[in-house]
């Protein structure tokens, strides 16, 4: 099976400093590589400033990468022109971490889920509200929710949403940046478990981007370990949790409390 991303030697630096200073370079990424298969989930696992966001956004077409090469489904996306670009993006789409800031308060669940068909021209209106209605659906809001705007749902809710929405243009690559990360636990856990509903259902391909090794261990086929903006550990689940290499690894499997696969909760906010 041929990956559906591989990423071969990524390198992202920025240059920082006033206009009559030296200027600095500053390296995010050094010689990233790494593939990833159809319908599985590997999670980029690693404190902050390690460099996960930023080979998130490279990955994603929102930042321009240094050197190296990024292929998905074997086409280069490096040095693509926009107008390119633009045919690229709705195939690899992204959940940020905090859903209250980027859903449109002024808008209806219901409008935010459709502003991706809107944007692309795809289907006429009472196709993007069908399909808009479906997928709020997939990812358990109700349809009395969804002329309501975001301030009048939870949080888990919000996050639900910003996934359908993600969901909208029928992605093959969902990118979760901390997507989890500002719910409680219980929370979390039934929106990991949502997630991996939705990768069997649609046969969807994640990049799991945490700091949390336990939820790391619940969602994902391979873990990648990075540290200053390297990956420095890389192999499947299990070796990594249970035979890591390095010491960083090891520090943060012993920081993360509950190794054990979280309980399927019931799905119900």
């Amino acid at each position: 099976m041929e990956p559906l991303l591989r990423v071969e030697k990524l390198e992202k630096r920025y240059e920082s400093g006033a206009l009559f200073r030296r200027r600095k370079r500053v390296t995010a990424l050094s010689g990233v590589s790494f593939a990833l298969y159809p319908q599985t989930t590997l999670a980029l696992v690693g404190e902050s400033g390690s460099g996960k966001s930023t080979l998130a956004l490279c990955i994603a077409c929102l930042e321009v990468a240094t050197a190296g090469s990024i292929r998905f489904e074997g086409k280069e996306l490096t040095g693509l022109e926009e107008k390119q670009l633009r045919a690229i993006r709705p195939q690899i789409q992204v959940v940020f971490q905090d859903p209250a800031s980027s859903l449109n308060p002024r808008l209806t669940i219901l409008d935010i889920v459709t502003e991706p068909l809107n944007i692309h021209r795809q289907l006429s209106g009472r196709e993007k509200s069908e399909q808009a209605r479906e997928l709020l659906d997939c990812v358990g809001i109700a349809h009395e929710k969804a002329l309501r705007t975001p301030d009048e749902l939870s949080g888990g809710q919000k996050q639900r949403v910003a996934i359908a929405r993600a969901l909208a243009l029928k992605p093959k690559l969902l990118i979760l940046d901390e997507a989890l990360s500002a719910l409680d636990s219980s929370i979390q856990a039934q929106v990991a478990n949502l997630l991996l509903d939705l990768q069997s259902s649609l046969g969807l391909t994640y990049l799991f981007i945490t700091h949390d090794f336990r939820m790391a261990a619940h969602l994902a086929d391979e873990i990648a370990v990075m540290e200053h903006g390297q990956i420095v550990e890389f192999g499947k689940t299990e070796t990594v949790l249970h035979t890591p290499t390095q010491e960083i690894t090891r520090q943060m499997v012993r920081a993360s409390a509950g190794l054990d696969a979280l309980p399927r909760l019931p799905e119900g906010l």
